[in-house]
This record gives structure tokens, C-alpha cells and sequence, in this order.
């Protein structure tokens, strides 16, 4: 089969450029190998599922019995995960768009060839797009390969809820994790091999964070290298500081891109030394014609990185070629843990470095009176931390660790990218009780970053 467009995995620029070529009536071929992952990472073992277990284990009594409430909450999970998973197969469903089950290798810079249930399919795309993600990275140590120990995809499904879990890694995904099962009734110690905690955080905020988890009873251990594990009536993970024991043990040490069975090699794509796809600013491979989008090509790994991948791809080969992945401006993120850490723009060390003359704002979140939702609903911890121009007045960052941050960061970002002043956040006039209601207090006590 020749098509306009051949995608390769089911994320989320996959998805849009599929369903965005038909539209404009070209011919489409999209080849997933798991029908598991219709709609790709994000809704079926990523953002969505495991923000919705957040959202479940924070509504957890105290007179909730943690098994029962655990496993409502997976049910529920994989409820609404079954309805997107759906939802998301009846998308490309549409006049010019093939979806073909199988596993996809390259045989040529544009040909792949599919090993489907009933045999060979081979397929030639005059535009071919991998988006094929990336998946949890193994700890190749003697004993890890126990059925004690999960990933950030299995652990969704554990039974029962461990009453122990350790967390090898201490990254943003083991925070999420940690805060989330601790909240759902389980102890739970983080090993991390770092001897700093959130080493790219604000050492006043990476503070905030662990004194907020150690409030909610995670043990930390920093400096920490696991060695081994033993497996029986629990789990012992070996460590260069001790063991410790736990009925399970999630290992939450990074990502790596899936590229492995795709045979780039024949075509001729690059990869870079961690294995990910080499890309140029256009999201375009050392091949012609064939792009990587989402988590596989090394760049941030958000499902709305991978949104406006599809931006750049689909104006590169259907537009006018003149979106650039440089061109993204204040780009936030946000940490789910309870409550949620977001960032965007500068950070307190980058604004000393960035030579300007520099203006901060900081306050703990329990001391704005102007902001009494966190009161309301009963989580007060997290900070505000901005930062300003002293001489345009321009917003240049913002840490916000905060209930409803991940709203709040938002709009952060749209003031820096609209070069907005700090009045305008000051000085807006906002619903109330809202979280938006801090920056009118917060900006009040802006003084020079000494």
C-alpha cells in the first residue's frame, strides 16, 4: 500500500496528523502494535489515568478500608481509560484512513514492513511520521526481575495495595507516585541515588516539596545506590545504605525511546547515544521526508509537546515550512504530587544568571490572605516564587507549588509569550474564592534579587 501519510504509533501528533491529512483528502496508513494503546500513551498509561488515581487517592477517608478504595479507584480508572481508549479508535475511522494492528520495521528510508495477525503488510509513505514514544527505563541489578517489582505502567493495576512500597528513583515520576500511594494508604520510602533532592528545582521550593512529602509520611533517602533485591514473603532492596523491605518496589528511573524493533538502521535514520531519534527543527529525521514526534525524538516528554509537534510537522509539509521547535516560548510543566509543583520560564537561578536586573516575588502559600481557596479546601502548603524584569516591568518565570497550580502556571505562560506587565497579573480583577487571587497579593512584594 502507498499512502500520503504513514504514522507509525498511536500518540498524540500521530493521531492529529492522521486525522488532519484525511480531512484534507489524502490517504493515511496508521500501524499500532497494542490495541491496548489506541489514543497512544498519554490516555491509556500516562497523563490521564494516573492523574485520575491522584485525584481518587486524595479523596481517600481515613474510615476508607485502603484495599477497597484502592481497587474502586483502578476500576474507575480504567473505566474512563476504556471510553477514551474507544473514543480515540472511532476518531480514524474516517474515509481515507487504514489503521493496521502490528509491529512496524523499516526496510527502506520510506517503507516499513508490518508483521500484522494474518501475515506481512508492506507499506511506502510519501511523508512517514514514528511516533512511537518511550517506555520505563529497567534496572538491570540481580533481583529485579521479581514480580514484586513495577514500572510506572504495571503498578496502576497492583493487588492488593501494597502496605509498603519503595520507590527507586526520586524524579518527578516517583514524586507523582509517592504522594499518590501515600494517599491511598501505603508507606512509602523513596530511594533516591541523588545526594540532593529535585537537584533542578530552587533549593527553597525542592525544600517546600520534601517537607510537604515527609508531612504526608514519605520517607526520603537520598544518596542511595540499590544493589540487589530478595524476594520472599516481601522484598528486600539491597542498598549502598541498608535494606529495606516492602511488598513491593517501583522503578521510576527515567524513559527511554522505543526504537529498538523499528530497524532505522535500513533507513537510514539517525539516533543520538541514549537511542533517541535525531530530528532538526522541523521534527525532520537525517532521512527526507520522514519526521519524529513526541516522546521517541528526545525533546520534552508532554503529551502537549507532542500536540505541537503535530503543529510543526503538518506546516512543514502542508503549510508554509515556517513553525520551528525553537520557536516555543514558556513552556510549562507540572508535577502531580498533592499539591501540584508547576513551572515556566525562569527559575531563581536562572534569573541571577540571565544578567538582567532582576525583580522576586515569594511567598508561602499559607500566609496569603488574599488567597483563601487552600483554606477552603484544606491543603495549605507550597509556595510562590515569580520573577520580573525591573526595567520592562516583562513577567520572566514563575515557580508555583500550589493547589490548582497547574491552572494557575497557564496563565503565567500566556503573560510571558503576550510580554505582558506585572501589573496586568497584580492588578486583575479575578473570581473569588480563587487560587488566581494569590498573584494580586503575591506581586505586591516584589523587591531587587540580591
Amino acid at each position: 500500500m502507498d499512502v500520503d501519510l504513514l504514522v507509525i504509533g498511536w500518540g498524540k501528533a500521530g493521531k492529529t496528523l492522521a486525522g488532519r491529512f484525511a480531512a484534507a483528502g489524502k490517504t493515511v496508513a496508521l500501524v499500532e502494535r497494542s490495541p491496548e494503546m489506541y489514543g497512544g500513551t498519554c490516555i491509556n498509561i500516562g497523563c490521564v489515568p494516573t492523574k485520575d488515581l491522584v485525584v481518587s487517592a486524595e479523596e481517600r477517608r481515613d474510615s476508607d478500608d485502603p484495599q477497597e478504595f484502592f481497587r474502586t479507584a483502578v476500576a474507575g480508572r480504567d473505566a474512563l481509560v476504556g471510553t477514551l481508549n474507544a473514543a480515540n479508535h472511532q476518531m480514524l475511522e474516517k474515509p481515507g484512513v487504514t489503521l493496521v494492528d502490528g509491529t512496524a520495521r523499516f526496510t527502506g528510508p520510506r517503507t516499513v514492513v508490518v508483521d500484522t495477525a494474518e501475515g506481512q503488510v508492506e507499506l511506502t509513505g510519501e511523508t512517514v511520521v514514528i511516533g512511537t514514544g518511550a517506555t520505563s527505563r529497567r534496572v538491570d541489578l540481580p533481583g529485579f526481575d521479581s514480580p514484586r517489582v513495577f514500572d510506572s505502567t504495571t503498578i496502576q493495576h497492583i493487588d492488593p495495595l501494597p502496605k509498603r512500597l519503595v520507590i527507586v528513583g526520586g524524579g518527578f515520576i516517583g514524586l507523582e507516585f509517592a504522594s499518590m500511594f501515600t494517599h491511598f494508604g501505603s508507606k512509602v520510602t523513596i530511594l533516591d541515588r541523588g545526594e540532593e533532592f529535585l537537584p533542578r528545582v530552587d533549593r527553597d521550593v525542592a525544600e517546600a516539596v520534601r517537607q510537604t512529602l515527609l508531612d504526608m509520611g514519605v520517607t526520603i533517602e537520598q544518596g542511595v545506590r540499590p544493589t540487589s533485591l530478595d524476594d520472599g514473603t516481601h522484598a528486600v532492596v539491597h542498598t549502598t545504605k541498608g535494606d529495606f523491605a516492602a511488598e513491593a518496589v517501583l522503578v521510576a528511573a527515567g524513559r527511554v525511546p522505543v526504537t529498538g524493533e523499528l530497524g532505522l538502521e535500513a533507513a537510514g535514520i539517525e539516533v543520538d547515544e541514549r537511542g533517541f531519534v535525531v530530528v532538526d527543527d522541523q521534527l525532520q529525521t537525517s532521512v527526507p521526508g520522514v519526521y519524529a514526534v513526541g516522546d521517541v525524538n528526545g525533546g520534552p516528554q508532554f503529551t502537549y509537546i507532542s500536540l505541537d509537534d503535530n503543529r510543526i510537522v503538518w506546516d512543514a509539509v502542508m503549510g508554509q515550512g515556517t513553525r520551528r521547535r525553537s520557536d516555543r516560548v514558556a513552556v510549562p510543566n507540572t508535577t502531580f504530587i498533592t499539591p501540584p509543583l508547576s513551572v515556566v520560564g525562569m527559575d531563581e537561578t536562572q534569573a541571577r544568571k540571565s544578567g538582567r536586573n532582576v525583580l522576586m516575588a515569594k511567598k508561602e502559600v499559607a500566609k496569603i490572605a488574599a488567597m483563601p481557596r487552600p483554606k477552603i479546601v484544606g491543603e495549605t502548603h507550597g509556595l510562590f516564587k515569580l520573577f520580573v524584569n525591573a526595567d520592562s516591568q516583562e513577567i520572566l518565570g514563575a515557580t508555583i507549588f500550589s493547589i490548582d497550580s497547574q491552572e494557575l502556571v497557564n496563565m503565567v505562560a500566556l503573560a510571558i509569550r503576550l510580554g505582558a506587565k506585572v501589573s496586568d497579573l497584580r492588578d486583575g480583577i479575578w473570581t473569588h474564592p480563587s487560587s488566581t487571587e494569590a498573584f494580586n497579593e503575591v506581586l505586591g512584594t516584589l523587591e531587587p534579587l540580591a
